[in-house]
């Protein structure tokens, strides 16, 4: 009889502690939202959650979120590999006063993808997506708009080589730049921009800067975009006091209308130019301290201001 009360008392214990070990809610690779959905509910296809959050605390390192249907979810806190995707829906997210819409504070290895979401700072919002760590960020079909600050701010404070990917993607009207591609560190950044408007903003349509003191190198083409109506430049690189380079090259690209077509300052800045065009700036390109434009000689520059700085021909490979 000792021994059946010590067994059956034995197995209460494992149990117990077996049960205090799970997770509220167990982790699957693949996660849902709706409108109709509940935080409460385990974020499957028959029972989704209702916010982002809810969603990406439930989803695995890695794992995806899915949106099922048009609506708005939340603003959203990414601290792990993890893929938001809506696709034939529109994902939004209403961003309140001087909140960020999404921000990433993932791990040196994490991927982070967002794809399908406009992001709405209504003159309110601080930034759409602020990247503070991460191994790389992939932007697709996205919308950022309206925001106090910048539409998206990239900023490298790694040790290693990071990445970031926007296609088909908008980002206009807010505060800051468009697009704020930041180097503070000794890991490089290589960013790839394509299909992508930044139109209307306050600063820089595009903004790349590396801190003063930073040693790596910040690689940045730009291809089938545009650049458009911006208060200051429509392209600005600031490499001022930097010891490693930048090097930005626009491939069949319009910067029309900015304050200043293209921006340059600091020794090892540099643009390259090809199949692109450059007009309606007040001043067509203002570059200072050593940064240079090289020109492969099939750009158009056409009803632009004056323009001062050092401007090189270069010949095709």
């Amino acid at each position: 009889m000792k021994s059946r009360a010590f067994c059956i008392t034995l197995l209460s214990t494992i149990a117990i502690s077996i049960a205090t070990s799970l997770p509220a809610q167990a982790q699957r690779a693949r996660v849902f939202v709706s409108v109709t959905g509940n935080d409460a509910n385990p974020c499957t296809a028959g029972s989704p959650c209702k916010t982002f959050q809810a969603a990406h605390d439930a989803v695995l390192a890695g794992g995806e979120i899915s949106v099922l249907d048009t609506g708005g979810y939340g603003t959203l806190v990414i601290n792990k590999a993890v893929s938001i995707v809506a696709v034939g829906v529109e994902a939004s997210i209403a961003i309140p006063s001087g909140v960020n819409g999404i921000t990433i504070n993932a791990g040196a290895t994490d991927k982070v993808s967002l794809r399908g979401l406009t992001l709405d700072g209504t003159g309110v919002g601080q930034t759409g997506i602020a990247f503070n760590s991460g191994f790389s960020l992939t932007v697709e079909n996205c919308v950022v708009r309206n925001m106090t600050a910048d539409g998206m701010l990239y900023l490298s404070t790694a040790t290693s080589s990071q990445t970031l990917a926007v296609s088909n993607s908008y980002f206009d009207g807010n505060g800051g730049s468009g697009i704020f591609i930041k180097l503070s560190n000794t890991g490089g950044i290589t960013a790839a921009i394509d299909r992508t408007g930044m139109n209307g903003n306050t600063g820089d349509g595009l903004q790349i800067q590396a801190v003063s003191g930073s040693t790596a190198a910040l690689t940045v083409a730009m291809t089938d975009s545009v650049a458009a109506n911006n208060s200051f430049a429509g392209v600005l690189l600031d490499n001022t006091g930097a010891l490693g380079v930048i090097n930005m090259s626009l491939t069949h690209s319009l910067v029309s209308g900015n304050g200043v077509g293209l921006f340059g300052e600091g020794s090892g800045a540099a643009f390259w130019l090809a199949q692109s065009t450059l007009t309606g700036n007040p001043t067509g390109f203002n570059l200072q301290t050593n940064s240079v434009i090289n020109s492969f000689g099939d750009n158009y520059f056409a009803e632009n201001g004056k323009s001062t700085g050092m401007f090189i021909p270069v010949g095709k490979q």
